[in-house]
C-alpha cells in the first residue's frame, strides 16, 4: 500500500504534500511547527489536517505491519496463493484483514477441524455444491467407528460443523452481513430485576429501543454505563419479536444467496444455515456492533470534549493586571490571594462571611497594598454570597474603579493538591492555592489551566467512560495546538506552560525555568541554546513560539522564526530603517513586495507570514475579554421564574445542548432544540464554551436542581420553523419537556 497516496486521497490533497509532512514528522517535527513554519514543504496543510494525517499514518503503518505478520503466518502454513496475497495487499482496514485471516488463524482444535481430520471435508463440499442431495444417504459412506464416526448422526454433526465454520469464515460474506447488521440492528436495553431503585438514574433506559447505527453518543454511553454498572442488560435485535421462528431472516437469505444454494436444497442444509447464523455468526456480529458503537460514541464524546477544551483554553485573557482571587466558602471561610501583573502571589488571607466587617477591612487592606484592579470570584459554594461581599467592598472603594467577575473554579481544588502546586507554593496552605489559581485563570486562562488535568476541568461528557488513552492523546494535542497558537512569554511562563511548546518537554521546561532563575531574564532567543540539554533541534522547533519582550532583539517579541531573521534584515537594508522602525509601521510595510524576498528556502507563504507578523507582532489570537453580568437579585434557583431573561456564560457544550451559568450555583441546560430559531444539527454551530449569551427561563425544578433555558428569539417555545424540519429525528428524542431534555444528561 502506498500510504502517502492513500492519505492524500482521504484528505483530498496532493501526494507530495502528504509525503513532505510524513518526512517532517518522522524527523521529529511537531504539528504546530510544521503548520506554522513549513508551509512551503506541505503546501499549507493546517494543524487539523496534520493531526488527521498523523493519526492515519499511525493506523496505516500498524495495518501494514499486521499484514506482514498475517502473510508470514499463512505462508508458513503453505496456504498462501497469489490470489490471497493480492487480497491481503489490497486490504485497507484492520477489520477486513482479520476477516481474511480468520480461516488461517491458529486456534484451538474446533469440531470442524476434528471433522476434517476424520475425512468429512469431501462430504461437506458435496452437500454444499449439490445441496439437493439427501444428507442421510450420502453420510452412510462415511460411517467409521475407528474415526469416532459410529453412525450417520455423528457423520452429519461433523459435516454440519465444517459447513458452519465455512459460512462463518467467508470474509466477503461476513463483510456484507456485518454492514447490513450495523444498519438494521435495534439495540434494546432492559432493567435487571431488582435494580430499579439502585439504578434510578438510568430510568429512561429501563425499557428502551433505538437503531444502533443512528444512536447519539450520549445515549450510547449512558446505556453502556448502565450495563457496566449491572443495572441494564443489552441485546441487539435483527427482526421483530413476532417474526415466526420458521421464517428465514434477511441474514440467512444472504448466506443462502452467497453460496448459491438452490430453492430445492435439502432442509438439513437450510437448518445448517440457520444454526450457523444464530449460534455462531450473529453472536460475533453482535459483539462487533457493540464494539463499533462504543468506538463511535467515544470518538464523538472525545471530539466534543476537545472542542470545549479548545474554546476554554483560547478564552480571552484579562491580561497583566493585579487581581484578587476569592475562593468562596462558608464554614472554612473565603480563601483570598492577591497576584501582581505577572501572576506572582503577593498576599493571602482567609476571611469569613459571618464576620463581614472584619472581612471587608482585611480585603480593603489587601486591595490598597497590592493595587488590585480586578476581583475574580470562584463560582462554587457560597459564590453569590461572596459576590455580595465583594459588591459591598467595591462600594467602599469607589475611587478604585475595581471590577468583580465570577469565574469557573472547576479543577482549582485538583490543582491545589497537585505536585505542580506543591512545587510552586511549598509553604502555602493547600486551601489558599486554589485562590491563586482562580485569580490567575482570570488573567490568563490558558496559562493556568494547562497545570490541571483536562478531565478535571469539567467540559466533557462521559469522559470517564471513553477510551482513556485516546482521550488523553486528543486532549494533549488540543493543549499543544492552543499553547503554540498563542505563544508564550519566555521570561514569565511557568514550566507547565513551557512544556507544551513545540519541541519542549517537562525536563527542558524545568531546565529553562531553572536557567532563568539562576541567570535572570532571557535577553535573546539564542540564549536558549545555553540551557542544559536544549539542543539545536529543540531550539528549531520551539524558538518561534517563545516571545521575549524588551529584549536585545526586537524580532524576538514576534512569531517570526529566528531562521527567517535574514529575510527581515534584507527588508531593513533595502528600506534603510531599523527593526524597531519597521515593526508595527503599516506605511513602511506596504512598500515591501513579498515576492522580492522569496528564494529556495523561503517561499511566498513564509514571507507573507513574516509581513503579517511585523504588522502586528505577537498578536494574540484570542478574542476581546468579556464577562457576563449576573442579575444582582438572582442568586438561587428559588429566585428564578419562568419567562425571566438573564445573561450567562456557556460552561459546557454537549451534543444535546449547552450548559449556561446564570449565577445560581446550578448551570441551566439549553436543549439543542432551544439554541436557535432554526434546525441545529450540532450545538457547536451556535455556541462555544465561554460565550456570553442571553437566555430565557423555560422551566425550573427546584427539588431536582434542574433549570431549562432557551436562546430562541421566537416566542413559540419548542417549535422549529416549518421550512426547517428536524432531519433524522428519533421519535424518542425529546424536544421541549425539561424532564426529557435532562434525561440525556443522566449519568
Amino acid at each position: 500500500m502506498n500510504i502517502a497516496l492513500t492519505i492524500a486521497n482521504e484528505l483530498n490533497v496532493a501526494e507530495r504534500q502528504v509525503q513532505a509532512a510524513v518526512d517532517l514528522l518522522d524527523d521529529g517535527a511537531t504539528v504546530p511547527f510544521i503548520a506554522r513554519y513549513r508551509k512551503e514543504a506541505t503546501g499549507g496543510l493546517d494543524d487539523t489536517q496534520l493531526r488527521l494525517l498523523s493519526e492515519r499514518l499511525h493506523y496505516l503503518r500498524e495495518l501494514e505491519s499486521r499484514k506482514q505478520t498475517v502473510l508470514k503466518s499463512i505462508e508458513e502454513q503453505g496456504k498462501l496463493s497469489d490470489e490471497l496475497l493480492e487480497k491481503i495487499k489490497a486490504c485497507d482496514n484492520k477489520t477486513a484483514l482479520e476477516d481474511i485471516y480468520l480461516p488461517y488463524k491458529p486456534k484451538r482444535r474446533t469440531k470442524a477441524q476434528i471433522a476434517r481430520e476424520n475425512g468429512l471435508q469431501p462430504l461437506a463440499d458435496l452437500l454444499l455444491k449439490e445441496a439437493f442431495r439427501q444428507p442421510e444417504k450420502e453420510a452412510q459412506v462415511f460411517v467409521n467407528a475407528e474415526k469416532n464416526l459410529p453412525d450417520i448422526q455423528a457423520v452429519l454433526d461433523g459435516t454440519r460443523a465444517i459447513l458452519m465454520e465455512t459460512f462463518a469464515e467467508d470474509a466477503d460474506l461476513i463483510a456484507q452481513l456485518r454492514d447490513t447488521f450495523w444498519h438494521t440492528a435495534i439495540l434494546h436495553s432492559q432493567v435487571i430485576d431488582g435494580k430499579q431503585e439502585d439504578g434510578e438514574k438510568f430510568k429512561d433506559y429501563f425499557d428502551f429501543s433505538e437503531q444502533i447505527a443512528t444512536m447519539p453518543s450520549h445515549r450510547a454511553l449512558a446505556v453502556l454505563r448502565g450495563r457496566n454498572e449491572e443495572v441494564l442488560k443489552i441485546s441487539l435485535k435483527y427482526q421483530s419479536d413476532d417474526t415466526p421462528l420458521t421464517e428465514q431472516s434477511v441474514f440467512e437469505k444472504m448466506i443462502i444467496k452467497h453460496f448459491r444454494l438452490p430453492e430445492n436444497a435439502d432442509k438439513w442444509i437450510f437448518d445448517t444455515v440457520r444454526l450457523a447464523w444464530r449460534a455462531k455468526i450473529f453472536l460475533s456480529l453482535e459483539l462487533d456492533a457493540l464494539s463499533k458503537l462504543k468506538e463511535i460514541a467515544d470518538s464523538d464524546a472525545i471530539e466534543v470534549f476537545s472542542k470545549n477544551l479548545k474554546d476554554l483554553l483560547l478564552a480571552a485573557p484579562l491580561g497583566r493586571i493585579p487581581t484578587l482571587g476569592l475562593d468562596p466558602g462558608y464554614k472554612n471561610g473565603i480563601k483570598t490571594a492577591a497576584v501582581d501583573d505577572t501572576g506572582k502571589m503577593t498576599a493571602t488571607k482567609i476571611v469569613y462571611l459571618h464576620r463581614e466587617e472584619e472581612a471587608l477591612f482585611e480585603l480593603e487592606k489587601i486591595i490598597k497594598n497590592n493595587n488590585i484592579q480586578f476581583i475574580a470570584i470562584g463560582n462554587g459554594t457560597a459564590s453569590r454570597e461572596t459576590d455580595k461581599l465583594a459588591a459591598a467592598l467595591l462600594h467602599r472603594l469607589p475611587e478604585k474603579n475595581i471590577r468583580k467577575i465570577t469565574v469557573s473554579e472547576a479543577g482549582a481544588s485538583v490543582y491545589s493538591a497537585s505536585e505542580i502546586a506543591a512545587e510552586e507554593f511549598p509553604d502555602l496552605d493547600v486551601s489558599l492555592r486554589g485562590a491563586v489559581s482562580i485569580a490567575r485563570r482570570l488573567q490568563d486562562p490558558m496559562a493556568e489551566l494547562v497545570k490541571i488535568d483536562p478531565k478535571s476541568i469539567g467540559v466533557g461528557q462521559y469522559q470517564h467512560d471513553v477510551d482513556q488513552i485516546r482521550l488523553a492523546k486528543s486532549l494533549d494535542a488540543v493543549v499543544e495546538d492552543c499553547v503554540n497558537a498563542v505563544g508564550v512569554d519566555l521570561n514569565t511562563a511557568s514550566a507547565s506552560l513551557l512544556s507544551h511548546i513545540s519541541g519542549l518537554n517537562k525536563t527542558l521546561a524545568k531546565n529553562i525555568v531553572a536557567y532563568r532563575d539562576q541567570n535572570g531574564a532571557f535577553k535573546k532567543r539564542k540564549e536558549l541554546l545555553k540551557v542544559p540539554r536544549l539542543g539545536a533541534k529543540a531550539f528549531e522547533q520551539a524558538a518561534g513560539f517563545l516571545r521575549i519582550t524588551d529584549g536585545d532583539e526586537p524580532l524576538d517579541a514576534s512569531a517570526v522564526h529566528p531562521e527567517s531573521y535574514g529575510v527581515v534584515k534584507k527588508m531593513l537594508a533595502n528600506l534603510g530603517v531599523t527593526a524597531k522602525d519597521l515593526i508595527g509601521n503599516n506605511e513602511l510595510l506596504k512598500k515591501i513586495k513579498a515576492q522580492d524576498y522569496t528564494d529556495e528556502q523561503f517561499g511566498l507563504p513564509t514571507v507573507m507570514d513574516i509581513l503579517s507578523e511585523l504588522d502586528k507582532p505577537g498578536r494574540d489570537p484570542r478574542g476581546e475579554f468579556k464577562t457576563a453580568e449576573f442579575n444582582e437579585n438572582i442568586s438561587e434557583i428559588k429566585d428564578l421564574t419562568v419567562g425571566m431573561t438573564l445573561q450567562g456564560t456557556v460552561t459546557n457544550v454537549a451534543d444535546f445542548g449547552a450548559f449556561v451559568d446564570i449565577g445560581v450555583h446550578q448551570d441551566g441546560l439549553v436543549h439543542i432544540s432551544q439554541l436557535a430559531d432554526r434546525y441545529v444539527a450540532n450545538p457547536h454551530e451556535v455556541v462555544k464554551t465561554g460565550d456570553i449569551v442571553e437566555v430565557r427561563v423555560l422551566e425550573v425544578d427546584e427539588k431536582r436542581k434542574r433549570i431549562s433555558l432557551s436562546m430562541r428569539k421566537n416566542d413559540e417555545i419548542g417549535c422549529l420553523k416549518k421550512d426547517k424540519p428536524l432531519k433524522n429525528q428519533q421519535k424518542s428524542q425529546p424536544q421541549t419537556a425539561m424532564a426529557a431534555a435532562f434525561a440525556k444528561l443522566r449519568r
